[in-house]
């Protein structure tokens, strides 16, 4: 679905976000982005999403080739949903109404200032059925729990009617057993609608329970690409406490790559 050749984001500085990153997001997949922060996770999304631009390299779309125009890369985004770790709720709205928000890219500029049509409003209740929160339609988000507010951003992002799913530690700010029936919920709609998702977590066993794919990064390469069950407690240990391996060809553990 989208291919980074060779990219490198650079900052101010001199400051390297991503260093030589190649990787392709296969359609219909659930890759999960692992790493430390600062690592570049964050800066992976935002250039699947036209939100960065690479300072080399190139990020190719499937069917459109590289994107190289606004109008281009906003074609991208409205099929592009995103979840964000810190909810980017109106507190003071209701989950019906933030939810409607995710249909205001596909209305003219003008329509948005009136109230939404009654297709648009049936879909984002069926939004809200869909994560559980049909009976909070009418609650203000701030009336409602961490959980129940990140899935209130994912039928949001399901208004979209995206074909991409782009998500920046959506339960990182949320207690374990929430944390695991939050992305399972993500996990099954990507399934069921044969959504592409990439998501970034901290938390190691999520990865391994939820992924298709694991890519790890550290200091802005790709230090481990490979399937769950090959993410070794010596592997995670390279990921997060040893941040050097990202600088050479490791030894001994083949699912370790240099990048």
């Amino acid at each position: 679905m989208i291919t980074l050749a060779d990219v490198r984001v650079e900052f101010p500085g001199g400051v390297r976000a991503l260093d030589g990153v190649s990787f392709r997001l296969e359609p219909g997949s659930f890759t999960v982005l692992l790493g430390r922060s600062g690592s570049g996770k964050s800066t992976m999304l935002r250039l699947c999403n036209g939100l960065q631009a690479p300072s080399a390299g190139t990020v190719a779309i499937d069917g459109r080739g590289i994107l190289r125009s606004q109008a281009e890369w906003r074609r991208h985004r409205l099929a592009t949903g995103m979840v964000f770790q810190s909810h980017q709720l109106l507190p003071r709205w209701t989950a019906l109404d933030n939810t409607l928000v995710g249909s205001i890219g596909r209305r003219p500029l003008l329509a948005g200032l009136l109230p939404p049509p009654r297709q648009e409003v049936e879909m984002a209740l069926d939004a809200l059925d869909r994560v559980g929160l049909a009976d909070k339609a009418r609650t203000r988000v701030d009336h409602l729990s961490g959980g129940e507010r990140q899935r209130v951003g994912i039928a949001r992002a399901l208004v979209q009617r995206p074909v991409l799913i782009l998500a920046d530690e959506p339960v990182a700010s949320l207690d374990p057993a929430t944390a695991e029936q939050v992305l399972d919920l993500l996990r099954g709609i990507c399934r069921q609608d044969q959504l592409t998702a990439l998501v970034s977590l901290h938390q190691v066993e999520l990865a391994r329970r939820t992924a298709d794919r694991v890519v790890a990064l550290a200091r802005g390469r790709i230090v481990f690409d490979g399937g769950p069950t090959d993410l070794s407690e010596d592997t995670t240990t390279g990921i997060y406490q040893r941040p050097h391996l990202a600088d050479r060809q490791p030894e001994g553990d083949p699912a370790l790559i240099g990048a």
